[in-house]
């Protein structure tokens, strides 16, 4: 059953940088909520004033599309290729061969998924999600391997699978090869394959010298957003091996890589989990746990002490939640880094039950060189890790942890940071009504007493004021971004990653190149009311009940907005120079 959605968009001035924002009320004053067409593809299509932009480009029932963009080659390809390979191109019968090649993996080897999220196999989000290997039984032969929403795969350029998120990566050698043949014949051709479609499914490549990465989807996610998780996972395997991997290659071009990373499905295991749950993934900022402004100040100096005395980089850490964060003068660490090196911490057993000291690689920091990694446990949730250049800086690293660890105790950094876990972030009902005052504190979630917030409340809906539900903003400026803690109705894990995907979608079309950026867009449709606000120095995504009037959504982002720049002391690290991109 269709539902009706709506969007509406405002594009950028070129002298809105040099202006501080308006109120958001005033950029939408000129744009009028309209219905949209319909959908096109399964996605819902943007309405920008006088023109209308598909998100997931062309729709086509038949046909294979292969078109040029930068270069590169985008394939979509459905049930009844096209003879003539190339449109607008050379014409060619082997492109079609291959295009119907692509239609045999998806359609004969992937079928379509129920609308049950227990056959993904990845509905859970990060507090029941058991880590680990799934369904080493399973191959490409398999009907539930078939069933599965959202395939992901690492092989050689010579067509030997590394890994596979499903199944036994040695069982699906043969499937492997196929995905080999299909990017090198498009590659003799002098073009890059980028994307497939098939029907519902998407099949997304990307090219990383001899690793190829593959995802496999009926989620209906944007290209932007697999792409962006492909890079991530090759990420993840360069934060364990480095670039220098390629060399190997270079030598010998049938080498397998699978023993220098056994023992790591578990990290990408996790880190494709993530892909569901923390918005890091695609914001490309990483959060802070909240804390009052003294406790994070005395983590800080210790950690600056320890910076001072030849340690590259100091974190600290509550589980995917950054406490505090050092670096050696102008040395730089980029959220991604950040975001890949808590997965590889959190999801190794062995960093949990001593003090451990390892090689890693920051992709963006020097994809070519290894760190050394000390990491130290305070707690089940809290871990110190200090990065430096040198490989006989353990007792070193070590004797800094001791001293971090006795401020951290004699200033009771810890015990807050136990507190915040319990207490939680920020919550939609505590929104203060009027942004003026300095109402907003996150005081009450800090143990600190405060006036109930049943005075600033103004239901009219379940959740917070204007029918709020959910929201996300992030700042630009500091790389670091804040999401309110899940409140009814989005009560369970279903519609936690429904609602992300949503995100997911929101974020790509506001920064999709040739049509972007948005400054604000206002979208409808069954599920939610979704409201995107840019400005030069935050990103604002706010979910509201469908049936929210514009008016208030309106004047509820600019109290969310008020209330975070209130609390920014308790909810971000500040006075840190921002990282490099």
């Amino acid at each position: 059953m269709s539902s009706d959605s709506s969007s509406s968009t405002s594009g950028d001035d070129p002298k809105s940088g040099q202006d501080s924002p308006k109120p958001l009320e005033h950029q939408f004053a000129s744009v009028a909520l309209s219905e949209a067409p319909g959908t096109v593809g399964g996605f819902e299509q943007r309405v920008d004033n006088n023109f209308e932009v598909d998100e997931v480009g062309q729709s086509v029932e038949h046909g294979v599309m292969w078109r040029r963009t930068n270069s590169e080659l985008e394939v979509d390809g459905q049930s009844s290729p096209s003879s003539s390979g190339y449109a607008g191109e050379r014409g060619s019968t082997g492109a079609s061969s291959a295009a119907s090649g692509i239609d045999g993996i998806v359609e004969d080897g992937i079928q379509q998924a129920r609308n049950d999220d227990s056959v993904d196999g990845s509905s859970d989000l990060s507090s029941s999600w058991v880590p680990g290997k799934r369904h080493l039984d399973e191959d490409d032969a398999s009907i539930s391997w078939r069933k599965r929403k959202k395939h992901f795969f690492i092989l050689s350029n010579s067509g030997k699978p590394i890994y596979s998120r499903y199944g036994d990566e040695h069982k699906l050698a043969g499937f492997s090869a196929t995905l080999q043949a299909i990017i090198s014949f498009v590659e003799n051709g002098g073009d890059h394959i980028k994307s497939v479609r098939a029907g519902k499914h998407q099949v997304i490549f990307l090219v990383k010298g001899p690793i190829y990465l593959v995802c496999i989807s009926c989620t209906e996610e944007p290209y932007e957003s697999f792409r962006g998780q492909l890079e991530l996972i090759y990420g993840q395997m360069i934060l364990i091996l480095t670039k220098s991997v390629n060399r190997c290659f270079e030598k010998n071009p049938k080498f397998d890589m699978t023993p220098l990373l056994g023992g790591t499905d578990v990290i990408f295991s996790s880190l494709i989990h993530s892909f569901s749950w923390n918005p890091a993934t695609f914001l490309h900022a990483y959060t802070c746990l909240p804390l009052a402004y003294a406790t994070r100040q005395a983590a800080s100096a210790i950690l600056q002490d320890v910076a001072d005395s030849g340690v590259l980089f100091a974190i600290l850490m509550c589980k995917h939640k950054v406490i505090s964060l050092v670096g050696a003068q102008k040395a730089s660490l980029h959220p991604d880094d950040m975001l890949l090196l808590a997965n590889f911490v959190m999801s190794s057993e062995s960093f949990r039950t001593s003090e451990s000291f390892s090689p890693i690689c920051l992709p963006r920091y020097n994809p070519m060189a290894f760190l050394y990694a000390y990491v130290h446990y305070f707690d089940v949730d809290t871990y110190l890790i200090l990065l430096t250049t040198s490989s006989d800086a353990f007792y070193h690293l070590k004797d800094c942890r001791i001293r971090i660890e006795v401020v951290l105790l004699k200033s009771n950094v810890l015990s807050e940071v136990q507190r915040s876990m319990l207490d939680g972030g920020m919550h939609v009902e505590d929104l203060p009504i009027d942004p003026l005052p300095r109402y907003g504190s996150l005081s009450s979630h800090l143990g600190q007493p405060t006036d109930s917030p049943e005075g600033f409340r103004e239901f009219t809906g379940i959740g917070g004021p204007a029918g709020l539900w959910h929201f996300m903003y992030r700042s630009i400026f500091l790389d670091q971004y804040v999401s309110s803690d899940f409140s009814p109705p989005i009560n369970n894990p279903r519609q936690q990653k429904r609602l992300y995907r949503a995100y997911h979608k929101l974020y790509a079309s506001m920064h999709a190149t040739g049509v972007g950026p948005y400054k604000t867009q206002f979208r409808r449709d069954e599920n939610y009311v979704l409201l995107c606000w840019a400005t030069p120095d935050f990103e604002l995504y706010v979910a509201f009940d469908p049936l929210a009037e514009k008016a208030l959504a309106i004047k509820t982002c600019n109290r969310i907005s008020q209330w975070v720049k209130d609390v920014e002391n308790e909810i971000f690290l500040l006075g840190a120079s921002p990282f490099s991109w």
